[in-house]
């Protein structure tokens, strides 16, 4: 159960979150928040840190949205998520259930950090694109760049497989009645994709605009895709959400004659959310603006990174 909004209370028959590849025995099941197979990803004693006491912190930490990052875990300003009674009880929760997470998200970042590996998570509405513009990355990167991919969804593996037929390594990540992937999730994803040093790792949230912005997953770098289908305003509705992004992708722009969405005005919406914050107009169907996608992933190793335009087909 997410403590924080109260998805997946017992509404999945207690089937808990579900951990499976493409091709497999069927995805299996972890308690939620751990892993006890023997794989070597974050928690597990491999390279780069132990256990929540005394472990390094690689990267950077992200905030909780709307804090700009500068609050303490679970504290301070923030949706009002289950704000019921007076007595400060649930309030209390949120806040034990955020800063435990913010724990194993630095456990996630430190074992990341230790390996080069770049973890991106990309965060949308149900329908605006991420599995199409994940399968056209795979493919486009390949040869330049390995790449791996986190698949969250509340069931199926239909889009693992669809990944895994683009060319790269996948986890499909089933989270029953839950409404966003979580650091303990993705800590259990990383051990069973084991992503090799210098990789990149891209992960596809649960569809789904409020709760993943809550959750550090122990990410480089968020990324918040909308479709020109959803409406201009989209960034005023879900403003928490586009507080979080370091990048706003605004995909399906091959569609722009047909509907009624001004791109310059979304960009406007967003950094009054997000001062400053990059917004690039994409199509992962015709292709157009990948190559400077391709490139912002690529500077997320470092500013002299570049990938060769020549990938953007």
């Amino acid at each position: 159960m997410c403590g924080t909004c109260g998805c997946g209370d017992g509404a999945d028959g207690g089937q808990g979150v579900r951990i499976g590849v493409p091709g497999g025995a069927g995805a299996h099941g972890h308690p939620h928040g751990r892993s006890d197979h023997g794989h070597d990803g974050p928690g597990h004693g491999g390279q780069g840190h132990g256990g929540l006491d005394g472990h390094g912190h690689g990267g950077h930490a992200h905030g909780h949205a709307g804090d700009g990052g500068n609050r303490a875990p679970g504290t301070g300003p923030g949706p009002e998520h289950g704000r019921a009674g007076d007595d400060g009880e649930t309030v209390t929760l949120e806040q034990r259930v955020l800063a435990k997470n913010d724990l194993l998200a630095e456990e996630n970042r430190s074992w990341l950090a230790a390996r080069d590996v770049v973890a991106v998570n990309l965060m949308s509405s149900p329908g605006a694109g991420k599995t199409t513009l994940l399968e056209r990355t795979v493919r486009d990167l390949a040869g330049l760049r390995e790449v791996a991919v986190v698949e969250g969804d509340q069931e199926t593996m239909l889009d693992a497989d669809r990944i895994q037929r683009a060319g790269c390594a996948v986890v499909q990540v089933n989270t029953g009645a839950g409404c966003h992937l979580d650091a303990g999730m993705m800590r259990d994803a990383l051990a069973e994709l084991a992503p090799i040093e210098g990789s990149l790792v891209l992960v596809e949230n649960v569809g789904n605009l409020v709760c993943p912005a809550l959750f550090d997953l122990g990410e480089r770098s968020r990324v918040v895709i909308i479709s020109v289908t959803e409406g201009t305003d989209k960034p005023l509705k879900y403003p928490y959400m586009f507080a979080a992004a370091d990048l706003v992708l605004v995909n399906k722009v091959d569609l722009l004659p047909y509907v009624d969405f001004d791109l310059d005005r979304c960009a406007e919406h967003a950094r009054s959310v997000s001062p400053g914050v990059r917004v690039l107009p994409v199509s992962a169907t015709t292709g157009e603006g990948m190559a400077e996608w391709y490139g912002w992933v690529a500077r997320q190793y470092g500013p002299d990174a570049a990938v060769s335009p020549a990938a953007a087909h």
